[in-house]
Order: structure tokens, then sequence, then C-alpha cells
């Protein structure tokens, strides 16, 4: 069957669906290959639980007419998002970077719904399975497309635009994230500004934080023209100063010397500065009136375990530990030194995915962490317990041993920073906290 083909069945059948624990009625499986896995053989499972169609791609499978036989699965996923794309004549705005890409994608869209059908992607599809299935979940009838993409080596974010085709576009930041797959910073260089020469060649606009100079100058590196700017300084599209950090944030914003308005948000931290930045950007771009802009960042709060503040019976956690890497440390750690508290309290899980330069990135936090005031310093994972011999911090090779010492001797009318990278599961420790 050809993607011309499928489409129309898809058409008819607009629900995609790759998880039998997931089917819904009339909806079109997807029989993905994993490792561990083979889509394949949950085909007829799909079948029996409501599916209209299973989509495969070995002819065993294939026993009657409800089940569509393509080369790759994958790939007639891949191909079925990129031609749907084709067919929607709306703003699809990319979104990628090291940090702050969720929490950016969300305020953007609390904003641009304000006015607008909008669709974001949901949760971290993010992927080369996840921005496919996040385009076929974007109705006709929708008017702007937000689509987060992720990347952990270069060409990724090539091969994710040239199915999700965005029109507009922003990097968030670019920091030392995935540094084993990049092949170090100036690899994530190259890999987050395939962003920026996709939406170079083919007359997109970009949308760049003109205080940063990495991304101001990766944006002039591929001959960037369609500039939409935000910064403090009055000469961009959108001023912005930060108004006020405790407990949440407040800026203060006018667009090309206009009037001056005051927004106020439900994010702790310096670093959602830039994220609240580009989100009233976007707001001001296309068109939304100063209330509808305030009232899109105010309503925003953040969820799952990104900035989100949870008060226990006992202290007020920082949660901040769905993924970390030194830049995210950094900044995590620097809000906390800011944060007004009688008793402050950190800590670090393991950093994943830095390769030859996590050795070396571990001990650089674990120093950024000694010189923060803290009350307690506890770091958890194989990566810190290497360095168990500096003094001013506990040390825990799991998040299990660091649950016990917490167990025996209790946090208590404390503020804790609670971050690492979302395998440490430092979630377990909520319970003793």
């Amino acid at each position: 069957m050809t993607t011309e083909q499928l489409y129309q069945v898809y058409l008819k059948h607009p629900i995609v669906c790759t998880d039998t624990r997931k089917i819904t009625d009339s909806c079109l499986f997807f029989g993905l290959k994993g490792d561990n896995f083979n889509g394949n053989q949950f085909a007829l499972q799909a079948i029996e639980s409501g599916a209209a169609f299973a989509i495969v791609d070995q002819p065993e499978y294939a026993i009657n007419e409800q089940f569509i036989l393509v080369p790759d699965v994958l790939e007639s996923l891949q191909n079925l998002a990129r031609l749907h794309r084709k067919h929607l004549k709306i703003p699809v705005i990319g979104i990628t970077g090291s940090n702050g890409k969720t929490t950016s994608k969300e305020l953007l869209n609390s904003v641009l719904s304000q006015k607008f059908k909008t669709f974001a992607t949901e949760g971290n599809l993010n992927n080369h399975i996840g921005v496919p299935l996040s385009l076929l979940s974007v109705s006709i009838d929708c008017e702007i497309a937000i689509i987060e993409m992720g990347a952990n080596h270069q060409k990724e974010i090539e091969f994710l635009c040239s199915i999700s085709q965005p029109s507009h576009g922003m990097i968030t930041n670019v920091g030392k994230a995935h540094l084993e797959g990049f092949g170090g910073l100036e690899g994530v260089k190259i890999g987050k500004g395939e962003l920026y020469q996709y939406l170079s060649d083919n007359n997109g606009i970009v949308f760049i934080n003109n205080d940063n100079s990495t991304l101001k100058n990766m944006a002039q590196d591929r001959k960037v023209k369609n500039i939409i700017s935000y910064g403090q300084n009055d000469s961009n599209f959108l001023s912005i100063k930060l108004k006020n950090t405790s407990p949440f944030l407040s800026v203060e914003w006018k667009v090309e010397r206009g009037n001056q308005y005051l927004a106020h948000s439900n994010l702790p931290g310096t670093y959602n500065f830039e994220n609240i930045a580009a989100a009233i950007c976007f707001g001001a771009f296309f068109k939304l009136s100063p209330e509808q802009i305030n009232k899109g960042i105010s309503n925003y709060k953040p969820v799952n375990y990104r900035s989100q503040i949870l008060k226990t019976e006992k202290n007020t956690i920082i949660c901040d530990y769905y993924n970390a890497n030194p830049s995210s440390m950094i900044v995590a750690l620097e809000n906390l030194e800011d944060t007004e508290a009688k008793s402050k309290i950190l800590i670090l899980g393991d950093m994943f995915e830095l390769g030859v330069e996590s050795a070396k990135e571990h001990q650089f936090i674990l120093e950024k962490a000694l010189s923060t005031k803290s009350d307690r310093r506890i770091l958890i994972g194989e990566e810190f317990f290497k360095l168990h011999s500096k003094n001013g911090a506990e040390f825990y090779k799991n998040t299990a041993d660091a649950e016990k010492a917490l167990q025996k001797n209790p946090i208590e009318s404390s503020t804790v920073l609670l971050k690492g990278s979302r395998g440490m599961k430092l979630e377990i420790l909520l319970n003793s906290l």
C-alpha cells in the first residue's frame, strides 16, 4: 500500500495507536518493532480490541483485509506523518534545545490557546517515533501546532524537521546535554542548529533570545534572515525585564517601544525567565492582546517534575528531576542559592549520557554544590559516589540507600532541591521528605 492510499485510510480512522493497552475503537494500530519487542505479534490483539486496521511489515501477520502490509512499519508511520503535515496549512512551531523545551512548549501553548485552537506535543513524544505520532494527532481544524523535537545525536533534528516541516521555530539554549551522542558541546551546537538550518533553507521564521550570544552566532552561521528577537534591550521586537523572583517570576514587557505590561507566572527560578520571554514573544507575534498573553502566562502551572513546587507536611520541595545535565544543574543550584529560606537542602542525582566527560562534569557539579550555601548536601549515584572522599557532603550509591539515610536522619522545615536524571528515580525520596 502506498503512503497516499494509507493516508486515505487514516482520514477515515484518524486515531493512531502503537500500544495494544491503549487501543480505541476504530483506530489504526502500527506494529512497531523495538530491541525487545515486535509489534507485528500484537496486531491480531489490536484488531480484536477494536482497531480498524493494523499496519504490519511481516507477511505472516497479514491474515486478512484488516491487516495492511507495508515494507517497514516505522517508515510508513513517518511518511504518513510527513504527508499529513503537507495537508496542514497552518503555522507549525518547532522547539528544540538542551534545557527548557517542554516548559517552553507548555507555556507557549498556554499563551497561544487563549486565541487559537492549538496542538502541542504531549509529554515527551519528541523523537523519531514521537514526532510522527504528534503530527498525526493534529486535527484538520487546528490553527497552530507546537512540535517539540529532542535529539541525542547529530542529524536527528534535521530528520525530525523533514517530517514536521516547521514554519517557525526556536532553540531554547545550547548546553551540556547528551554529550556522549553529540560528541561534545560543539557537536550539540551543530545538532541543535539543524533547526535554524531548516528554517533558513525554507524561508521560515526564527525566534531568538538576543541576549544569548551562542544562539545569535549559530543563526548568523546559517545565514538566517527572518528573525524575531526578544531580550532585555529595547531594540528587540519584544523587550522584557525580570521584575520579581520570589516566590515566582514576574516580568515587565513591551513590544517595539509600545506600552509596558506586567505578567505574573507560577514558575520559580530565574532560568525560567527565558522560557517566559519566548512565550510572550510568540504571543505578541501572533497578535494576541496583552491581556490574552498575560492570562496564558499566569494560567500555566508546572507539572511532571519540571520546576514544580511541592509542599509536603514537612518541607517545600523544588521538584526538578525529570532530567538533568551540567547546564541545568548549575542553574538549579544558583536558583536554590537565590531562594529565600531558613534552611536549604540540596539532593542531587547522577547525570546520564555524558560519555567520556562524565567524571569531569560530576566533579564540576560537586564543586558547585559544595560552594552553594546549604545546610545539607546529599549526592546520589555511581558517578557522584566515586567522589565520596570529599568533605561537606553525604554520598550514596543509589536512591534506595539515600532513602534509608533520610529515614534515619530526616529533613524538616526546609526548602529542598531535588535534581537528577530521570533514571535516578528521585521521586522515591518524596515519601521521606
